[in-house]
């Protein structure tokens, strides 16, 4: 899946949020990572299995997304 180097955090990974943004679409309100998440503006997240995550993220990160 990930042809990154190195290669980024699985979706189940405590860290996967760490991985690469594939998309971005702030007219929309999200974001796919390489890993298959989707993470939203409001800081919530879906997992590809289907499950969502509520928002823990750090506003460092989100700033990082944006940038």
């Amino acid at each position: 899946m990930c042809q990154h180097q190195p290669t980024c955090p699985r979706a189940s990974a405590a860290d996967h949020d760490a991985a690469r943004l594939l998309a971005y679409h702030p007219e929309q309100g999200w974001g796919l990572l390489c890993n298959g998440i989707v993470i939203f503006d409001d800081q919530g997240e879906l997992l590809p299995d289907g499950q969502t995550l509520p928002a823990q993220r750090s506003s460092a990160l989100v700033a990082a997304v944006v940038s």
